[in-house]
């Protein structure tokens, strides 16, 4: 039983990041090369990420603590995430592809902490160890976000429409399997004004405890990393297509095939996490993923698809580590540190504050800065000094959290989370 349990939680995790990985990481290059906006515009367009995550997981997060199963939400979210992607193709006009966008995110983010909430129920109501079983379900998400990226890649589509296409495919296959899945009843399930009462003090619970309200935090300037990366990585090796020594390598035209490196370094370190939260505990483990974000923008400022190549892998593989060891691990510390009753909730707070408020913080500042101070004369980009810029913001968060996070790390605090 165990076995077709994990199978089944495996293949959701697979559909589930095929659907992002087949848009996320080309989106940059779609809008710049083929619909030619400028960054403030495609800021604006990756920021409905932000504006979607901002309140959409922690609400749909009550809603599946309190009224409806969660796999019946996930289900519906998809198909209108599908739907979204179907229209993508026909809009030509920034303002309009924002609100599509904006529209498909919506139905997206909440699945992003949803699928969270399912495997890990799922998985207590068979006695399952979550943090040794969890990460080797999760490390198949990260398979299917290379997958869709290949796909994207391999069939000519990383700069047009076709992306968008894929992904509604897959959305549409998820939300059909996911009515096949295990229920997953409310936990906590309430009525009337009592409800609304209830998801007022969950919410104020949350944040009025130090620990936890620090670390959503330090969750949203992590964030605000991630999407610097999902954002410009692929069009940062693209771009030495316009370099004559550089525009016939092979590095350069499968481009996303090799910014895909990130995803099958996070497939390594996805698989090592329940040793280091284990033996080393939050706090360094998050220490080490700030650390690798400095790193990954630090290569990336000096290299180039010949000689510099090296530094494009290693950023990569680094990559693996800045992403596992932040987004993973700080999922199962909320799993571990909210009471049950309000863990889906917590989750979508969680979600809220890393592609909510630090994806909009991300995004919108970030676009605006490379059109203000990183355009050359000749109209390239400056992408050592955007590289730098940003290496130099995660090392500052990295010190920070070092100051101010405190937290005492004992062995034995997330072995209660299979129980």
């Amino acid at each position: 039983m165990y076995g077709n349990i994990k199978l089944r939680l495996t293949a959701m995790s697979f559909l589930q990041f095929f659907v992002w990985g087949a848009w996320l990481i080309t989106i940059g290059i779609y809008c710049d090369k083929t619909l030619h906006w400028t960054f403030a515009e495609f800021g604006a367009i990756f920021s409905k990420m932000g504006l979607s995550a901002l309140f959409m997981p922690t609400l749909i997060g009550f809603v599946a603590d309190k009224w409806i199963n969660a796999e019946r939400l996930y289900s519906i979210l998809h198909l209108g995430n599908a739907a979204a992607m179907l229209i993508l193709p026909t809009v030509d006009d920034p303002s309009v592809f924002f609100w599509i966008v904006l529209a498909a995110m919506i139905c997206y983010m909440p699945t992003l902490a949803l699928s969270n909430s399912i495997a890990y129920q799922t998985l207590k109501s068979q006695n399952c160890d979550v943090i040794k079983i969890f990460p080797t379900i999760r490390v198949w998400g990260t398979v299917g976000f290379i997958a869709a990226m290949w796909t994207t890649n391999l069939t000519g589509n990383k700069a047009t429409e076709g992306q968008f296409y894929i992904s509604a495919i897959a959305g549409i296959i998820l939300a059909v399997y996911a009515l096949t899945l295990p229920k997953c009843p409310p936990q906590h399930k309430v009525d009337g004004l009592e409800a609304k009462a209830n998801i007022i003090k969950d919410a104020l619970k949350l944040m009025t405890d130090y620990k936890m309200a620090l670390f959503f935090v330090f969750s949203m300037l992590l964030g605000a990393a991630l999407q610097l990366t999902n954002m410009y990585g692929d069009n940062f090796v693209s771009s030495f297509e316009n370099v004559p020594q550089y525009a016939d390598l092979l590095v350069v035209k499968y481009s996303t095939i090799i910014m895909s490196i990130s995803q099958i370094s996070e497939t390594l370190f996805i698989l090592a996490i329940p040793f280091f939260l284990k033996r080393y505990g939050i706090k360094k483990v998050m220490l080490m993923s700030m650390f690798a974000w400095v790193l990954r923008f630090g290569l990336l400022a000096y290299a180039n698809p010949a000689d510099g190549l090296w530094m494009i892998i290693l950023s990569c593989i680094v990559y693996g580590m800045a992403f596992d060891f932040f987004n993973v691990s700080g999922s199962l510390f909320v799993e571990t540190t909210a009471s049950p009753k309000i863990r889906a909730s917590a989750q979508g707070l969680f979600m809220m504050m890393t592609n909510g408020v630090g994806a909009i913080l991300g995004s919108f500042i970030s676009g605006i800065i490379i059109d203000e101070y990183f355009i050359l004369a000749n109209g390239s980009l400056d992408w050592t000094g955007i590289w730098l810029t940003f290496s130099g913001y995660a090392f500052i968060v990295m010190v920070l959290f070092a100051l101010l996070f405190k937290h005492k790390h004992d062995p034995r605090q997330m072995e209660h989370i299979q129980h």
